[in-house]
């Protein structure tokens, strides 16, 4: 085992080093505000295309008389002032773990926490945290396989809009598209987003100059900006009422894809464009809608198109099938995030992590990751064919995370900010009981196609927890073949051993004791090289740690060397980077000299750890396709031993 976790250590240095750089002014803030259009806001920023429609003609739909439309707007409006303004701009950014974001983010920094108090009652707690962040972050894979879906499908329905006889051609269309968008994801976020930043930049723009003439003639859409409204609404319609917030809540879908892709942009310019551009152009866009279908009732089957003029409906459904493949950028981005601070926190096996901006070490793509969420999207839209049947499985997984991240927060506020219990349940409880809400009239829509994010999430977290407990058990076990520091080498001492000339570098997840692959070694080949270096590789609950307190160097004596190398859980460790740090540290070895020594397990699951054996056998068919240690750690594959040895799980 080459990979060791250290959530449960201290942290061994705090790193000033953000990706983002120091906070951004002038010509650059102006320039990643543009970026983050791209890639945050285009989920969010397309919800327009369909939210209002599900409201009024989805299968719960309301009869759009004057009272309907601005209660149901007055409801759209609110909860992107409580969910996306409030929560999430105002407060959910605030709990970042040095520049990071994302729940898995939310979950290390808690980790930090709780890490050094171990009673019974925080050991319990503890794993109530770790259960309920990787189910959010479980979920979020579901909806990166939805979101690109619902989008791309709710744009492309605009041509049967305007040419109805090619209605057939949709689904087509869609899967062309959307294949398209994750060929291109290999050029790395911040291509993607600077292509993309100028067109959603458009797009908002677009929609909020087609709102304005529809909002002057029908001024009264504007009383949804009062709250009575929605309240009214409610009340008059009640359990519908409740049924229908399953439409509403497609108007925020987005918000959590904000928080996890928060690390590839930072929080100002996040901020800046939200206030500024995205919620000003979204609500005036709603308000056109609103007036619409106060003019024209049929206009609900589709409302998005209904606001541009015939000779704008062309250049419209353009613009709009552009800005609905940017829409999906966001959760891709988050998934890519979201696994690699899962290799790195050790809940996922190794994957291809390819880093695409030298600036911004946040931007990153995995082919695993990219070819499976495509593969997954493109089922989708040949298995439900409309963003309408799309709009049933679509919330339920973003619902779950977002209610999930509320109650990390509240342990965060107690935590890690000393907020008062009855302060933190207090604003927790606000925005839970508006989560609980949406996620409960999403619930609703399980057998019309909710189960699909569910089955995905309800799939990725048992891959991930069975990762955790597999690898802890077969550290177990490897720690009972591990040999004392002290003991080994006074036998050493003892026997005198030949020693051949060169460095040999062992890897082990034990950063303590001697591991076994080179006991393994030492047996069956009676050498030991001139100078014996010990490597271990922890990773820590932090974001990033500074190169220069990267690596520790301890001499052991008879040549033998312990070299330790921390990374947070945004990094990826390099063997060049970790050699060259150590002999900058003292330690004296040259590129051509030096080998590299890896146990490569054989499991066999009839063995004692406390596992279910499909659990074992899932795991050690994890294991068998997880990217091997040489390709990850990027170590020069001429000068690898691997040394294999039988574990019995």
């Amino acid at each position: 085992m080459t990979h060791t976790t250290g959530t449960h250590s201290t942290v061994v240095a705090d790193s000033n080093h953000h990706h983002t750089g120091d906070p951004a002014t002038g010509k650059k803030l102006a320039l990643l505000t543009l970026t983050a259009l791209g890639v945050v806001y285009g989920d969010i920023g397309t919800s327009p295309l369909y939210a209002l429609k599900e409201c009024f003609n989805g299968p719960h739909g309301v009869e759009p008389t004057p009272a309907n439309v601005v209660g149901v707007l007055s409801l759209i409006v609110w909860s992107l002032i409580l969910v996306v303004s409030v929560k999430y701009i105002g407060f959910i950014l605030r709990a970042d773990n040095r520049g990071e974001g994302g729940i898995l983010a939310l979950l290390a920094l808690l980790l930090q926490k709780t890490g050094g108090m171990m009673g019974a009652g925080q050991e319990k707690l503890k794993k109530r945290i770790i259960a309920l962040a990787l189910f959010g972050a479980a979920l979020l894979y579901g909806d990166g396989i939805i979101t690109p879906a619902v989008s791309v499908l709710g744009a492309v329905e605009g041509v049967s809009v305007i040419a109805p006889s090619l209605q057939n051609l949709v689904v087509p269309i869609s899967i062309f598209l959307l294949l398209a968008l994750f060929g291109a994801q290999r050029f790395g976020t911040d291509r993607v987003g600077k292509a993309f930043g100028p067109i959603m930049f458009v797009w908002f723009a677009s929609i909020a100059a087609l709102g304005v003439p529809h909002v002057l003639e029908h001024p009264e859409v504007l009383r949804a900006l009062s709250p009575t409204y929605a309240v009214m609404f409610g009340i008059e319609h009640g359990w519908h009422a409740f049924v229908l917030l399953g439409g509403v809540v497609l108007a925020v879908t987005g918000a959590e894809a904000l928080y996890a892709d928060m690390g590839h942009f930072g929080k100002r310019p996040i901020r800046l464009a939200w206030l500024m551009l995205v919620f000003p152009c979204l609500l005036l866009y709603y308000f056109g809608q609103g007036a619409v279908l106060m003019s024209d009732a049929g206009a609900r089957a589709n409302p998005f198109y209904s606001l541009a003029p015939g000779v704008l409906q062309v250049p419209l459904l353009i613009l709009a099938t552009m800005a609905a493949i940017i829409a999906s950028q966001a959760l891709i981005s988050g998934a890519f995030s979201i696994t690699q601070q899962s290799v790195q926190l050790g809940y996922s096996p190794r994957v291809t992590i390819v880093h695409t901006s030298e600036q911004q070490s946040g931007q990153i793509y995995i082919p695993e990751i990219n070819t499976l969420l495509a593969i997954g999207t493109v089922l989708v839209v040949l298995g439900f064919k409309s963003s309408s049947a799309l709009a049933a499985a679509y919330g339920i997984a973003v619902t779950g995370t977002m209610a999930i991240t509320t109650l990390l927060f509240y342990q965060i506020c107690i935590l890690r900010w000393n907020w008062p219990r009855w302060r933190a349940m207090t604003l927790a409880g606000i925005f839970l009981s508006i989560d609980l809400a949406f996620l409960g009239a999403n619930m609703l829509k399980i057998l019309q196609g909710g189960w699909v994010p569910l089955l995905v999430g309800a799939g990725i977290y048992t891959l991930m927890t069975t990762w955790k407990r597999g690898r802890e058990a077969v550290g177990q076990l490897l720690r009972r073949s591990t040999l004392p520091t002290e003991l080994f080498l006074s036998d050493i001492k003892r026997k005198e051993p030949v020693r051949v000339a060169g460095t040999a570098v062992f890897m082990t997840s034990d950063a303590d004791g001697i591991p076994p692959v080179l006991l393994h070694h030492l047996k069956h080949n009676k050498v030991l090289h001139e100078q014996v270096v010990l490597l271990s590789v922890v990773s820590k609950p932090v974001p990033y740690i500074d190169a220069g307190m990267r690596v520790t160097v301890e001499a052991l004596g008879a040549g033998f060397w312990r070299l330790r190398a921390y990374y947070g859980f945004m990094q990826s460790p390099e063997m060049r980077d970790i050699m060259t740090s150590a002999r900058g540290s003292g330690l004296i070895c040259s590129t051509g000299t030096t080998s590299y020594f890896l146990g490569r397990e054989q499991l066999l699951p009839n063995g004692p750890a406390r596992m279910s054996r499909w659990r074992k056998k899932l795991f050690i068919l994890m294991t068998r396709n997880a990217r091997s240690a040489t390709a990850f750690f990027k170590i020069p594959p001429g000068r690898v031993v691997e040394l294999g040895t039988q574990i019995e799980i």
